[in-house]
This record gives C-alpha cells, sequence and structure tokens, in this order.
C-alpha cells in the first residue's frame, strides 16, 4: 500500500480517490469544495489545506483537474508542486487535457527528475464508481510500472500509449470515435422506431449483425431500453454533454495539428455543439437522440 496525495475530487476524482481509500492506501485529499473534502474524510481519506499539503509524504500524487490551465497551475512554476517534489515521488494526471500541456508538464518532470505519467481515463462516472476505469498513460516504461501500484486499485484496464502526452492523444481518438458512433446509433434507433420497429428488438439485431458497438452494448441510448442506462433515467447521471464538447475541443485540436482533415469528427462536434446551446449541457450525451425526435 501506498501514501497517496489526490487532488481534484469532482464526480469523476471523487469515486476515484475513495476507491484507493477502500483498497487500503493512505490517502490526503485536497479540493477547493469543502463538501467534496467532507465526503472523502467521513470514506476514511486525511483533508489537506493546500495542494502542498496534499503532496507532503506522498509516495504518489494523483490529480485529476478540469483543464490543462489548471494542470499547469498546480505542478509548474516557482510555487508549482515539481519544485516542491522529489524523485522518490511518482506523479500522475489523470486529468482529461490538452496533449501538449502533458508534454510540458513531462518535460519538467523529466528535468527534475520526477516520474510523470498523463493518465485520461474512460468509462465515467459509473466506472469510476466501481474501480472499473480504463487509463491510456504517456511517459516513460519505468514510470508506467511503478504506476500501476495505484491505477489497479481504480481500473481494470491500464495501456501503455508512448511517451509524455500520448495518454491524451489515444484519450483524444477514443472520444471522438465514441461521439460519431454514439451518434450512428441514436439516428439507427430512430429510424427504426419511426418505421415501427421496437428499439429493443432492434438494438438485440444490431448487436448480433456487424453494426455492434459499445453505445449498443452498454450505454443504449433509447429510453427504456436498458435499465441502468442514462437514457432510463432521464439522461442522468452520466457523460454531460459538456464534457464531450470538451472533449470533441480536444480531439480538434489534434487533427489541426496532425494535418487531419476529420470530416466525422468536425461534424459530431456541430452537432454536439448544438445540442449544448439548445440547454442540454448537463445532460448525459446520449441525450442527442432527443434531437432527432423533435
Amino acid at each position: 500500500m501506498a501514501n497517496v496525495g489526490f487532488i481534484g475530487l469532482g464526480n469523476m476524482g471523487g469515486p476515484m480517490a475513495k476507491n484507493l481509500v477502500s483498497a487500503g492506501h493512505q490517502v490526503k485529499v485536497f479540493d477547493l469544495v469543502p463538501e467534496a473534502c467532507a465526503e472523502l474524510k467521513a470514506a476514511g481519506a486525511s483533508v489537506a489545506a493546500s495542494t502542498s499539503e496534499a503532496a507532503e509524504g506522498a509516495q504518489y500524487i494523483v490529480s485529476m483537474l478540469p483543464a490543462g490551465k489548471h494542470v499547469a497551475g498546480v505542478y509548474l512554476g516557482d510555487d508549482g508542486l515539481l519544485a516542491q517534489l522529489d524523485a522518490s515521488v511518482t506523479v500522475l494526471d489523470c486529468s482529461t487535457i490538452d496533449a501538449a500541456t502533458s508534454r510540458q508538464v513531462g518535460a519538467a518532470a523529466s528535468a527534475a527528475g520526477i516520474g510523470f505519467m498523463d493518465a485520461p481515463v474512460s468509462g465515467g462516472v459509473a466506472a469510476a464508481a466501481a474501480g472499473t476505469l480504463a487509463f491510456m498513460c504517456g511517459g516513460e516504461a519505468d514510470t508506467f510500472e511503478k504506476a500501476k501500484v495505484v491505477l489497479q486499485d481504480m481500473g481494470k484496464n491500464i495501456f501503455h500509449a508512448g511517451p509524455h502526452g500520448a495518454g491524451q492523444v489515444a484519450k483524444g481518438c477514443n472520444n471522438m470515435l465514441l461521439a460519431v458512433h454514439m451518434l450512428g446509433t441514436c439516428e439507427a434507433l430512430e429510424m427504426g422506431a419511426r418505421n415501427g420497429l421496437d428499439p429493443a428488438v432492434l438494438s438485440e439485431i444490431m448487436l448480433a449483425s456487424s453494426g455492434r458497438n459499445w453505445s449498443l452494448e452498454v450505454y443504449n441510448p433509447y429510453p427504456g431500453v436498458m435499465e441502468n442506462a442514462p437514457a432510463s433515467n432521464d439522461y442522468k447521471p452520466g457523460f454531460m454533454v459538456d464534457l464531450m464538447v470538451k472533449d470533441l475541443g480536444l480531439a480538434m485540436e489534434i487533427a489541426d495539428s496532425s494535418g487531419i482533415e476529420n470530416k466525422m469528427g468536425k461534424l459530431a462536434q456541430a452537432i454536439y455543439e448544438a445540442h449544448q446551446e439548445a440547454g442540454n449541457g448537463k445532460l448525459d450525451f446520449s441525450s442527442v437522440l432527443q434531437g432527432l425526435q423533435q
């Protein structure tokens, strides 16, 4: 078991930190929201008054923050954590941010002799709570091996994607594809329903055929087809449209910097942005089906 400093206790970070506590790690947490810290304290974690305090005595630092500017603010500069840590600490940033910032933080960590990995996740809130997340890691091979000590208690699929920033690139590719096949799944189900097919029966047909995909298999977007899917609970909770828009923006940055004209990704981005602007930002991203039913 390890001493872990955990920074960022939002919808994803909170359950992840709880799983580390449940696994027997000594976890010290920090978040700007007192209620989030109180919930972790009740679960068995200790609470720090700052990021620096959370890092004191830690063998691992795990962060789950909203954007690249927050990650850079925590780790870089004279007051950043990298200036306070030594080579015995392994830093794992599980935020979904731009690859450029991950590479910048990774380079600064390497210069200080500190092991750093960008390790964004896939699976959503349910997987975070269940400890079944997928981690896509970017960094050195030896850091990846050390990271498994804590990552294995928060997820079940842990991948070494490549050097610093590779985790963010893998996440961008994955979530762009997720957006595209969710849109296609919604269109197919609504098309069938308008022609008299039972969406549940059509889902079974496509799951046994070449249209099979993750959205159909574990996250059906049609209400009533899958009891535990957000669609059957008024499209909440889940992976918010706001977050999908954010992730598609990051994916477009990767595509643009790579010289790729990803037409499907851009179309998905436009559709989700329109759905967000219509006031659906806090709903699960599968709620895009509602736009087809108007």
